[in-house]
């Protein structure tokens, strides 16, 4: 049972490209993306950290490739993983050309700090070669020299300018196969950066509010800067910049697409903050059924209420529901219908088995 939305948000069209398996753009899903923080050389820890955030749900994961040692890694890493691989350059054009060789399905560079036209020549010519597209990231830290005099600080206009330098770069080589960031860890000038360009490219655009900081910091920046842009139909692909496991950045990231209507993963639950009318622990009981249902990918709502004052009227707009009573006795809501009495003691069990039969009868239909 999806509750449905006050108003739909219209996406602006965008070119569909191909990161590996997954489209990014035009009419596709938002994809969420994370970044490991191992290093590539460790290829075993790389590896369970690649396949831990995507069983979290992320559908690009991208990793650093500094040196040779990192691209040579790449090679054994993507045989283990089933997520496209974006490969994270700077600077030097073989790191890129051995990554597009070594299985990656993405660059993520800026052709120009790269070097000179011969360079990016060959850049581009693996990554078509290899099937790899490429995402400009530009960097209100990383601006390059010209561009940072001409407007004396990082600013709107400066993301954009060194976007559009660089997308020409890449489509003088007939190479269109991009998607476009323009990242700042200020969310005003992010914003207005990615307003700006919206309105002068069709490529995808890969949202995010760099450096965000660390897990609330952060994930409050990414929310407000992410949404603003999601809202007005800004946006294909997201990552969230937290100085924390890239596993929470892919909870964030889907609970911010999840909240808009944008995405449906998993189980979303609605539930009170408690007060003294709760008839059971309702904040330990959602912490509990958050890792119990963790596993549950299918798009199932399920409302938590400890009495019986927005208890009802929730319940009535969700899959499963509980709404608090008295005496350790709570009443179980199917489909937004009183279905039966539950004891304090039993309510979790049962709420678990209810949600995983939805998610079951969902995977059959």
């Amino acid at each position: 049972m999806s509750i449905r939305p006050f108003r739909d948000i219209k996406r602006r069209k965008t070119k569909e490209i191909s990161v590996g398996k997954i489209k990014v753009g035009g009419d596709n899903p938002i994809s969420v993306q994370s970044m490991t923080n191992t290093l590539t050389t460790d290829i075993k820890a790389t590896i369970k950290q690649i396949n831990d955030i995507h069983n979290e749900g992320a559908d690009i994961v991208r990793v650093s490739c500094p040196d040779e040692s990192s691209t040579t890694a790449l090679k054994e890493i993507v045989k283990h993983v089933d997520v496209p691989i974006v490969a994270d350059i700077h600077f030097h054009f073989k790191r890129a050309i051995e990554a597009a060789e070594n299985g990656a399905s993405c660059l993520r560079i800026n052709p120009g700090n790269i070097g000179n036209i011969d360079k990016i020549k060959e850049v581009v010519k693996a990554a078509a070669a290899n099937n790899c597209s490429i995402r400009v990231g530009v960097n209100s830290g990383s601006l390059e020299k010209d561009i940072l005099e001409k407007f004396r600080e990082p600013c709107p206009e400066a993301l954009v300018e060194s976007a559009i330098r660089n997308i020409q770069i890449l489509e003088d080589e007939n190479f269109t196969n991009l998607k476009i960031s323009v990242k700042s860890s200020d969310i005003f000038l992010s914003i207005e950066a990615y307003r700006q360009l919206s309105k002068k490219i069709e490529y995808p655009l890969h949202l995010g509010i760099t450096e965000a900081g660390g897990f609330v910091s952060g994930s409050v920046k990414s929310s407000i800067g992410l949404g603003t842009l999601l809202l007005e139909g800004i946006g294909d692909t997201i990552r969230i910049s937290l100085s924390d496991d890239p596993v929470k950045e892919v909870k964030i990231g889907n609970e911010i697409l999840k909240s808009l209507n944008l995405r449906e993963r998993g189980v979303r639950i609605i539930s009170c903050p408690s007060c003294a009318r709760q008839g059971f622990e309702v904040i330990e009981t959602v912490k509990i059924l958050e890792k119990r249902l963790s596993h549950i990918t299918k798009p199932i709502t399920l409302s938590i209420i400890g009495c019986v004052v927005n208890g009802p009227g929730e319940a009535a707009m969700t899959d499963v529901g509980i709404t608090g009573g008295s005496k350790g006795s709570n009443m179980l809501y199917l489909s937004g219908i009183q279905s039966e009495k539950v004891l304090t003691n039993d309510m979790i069990e049962k709420v678990v088995s209810e949600v995983e039969k939805k998610a079951s009868e969902l995977n059959n239909s």
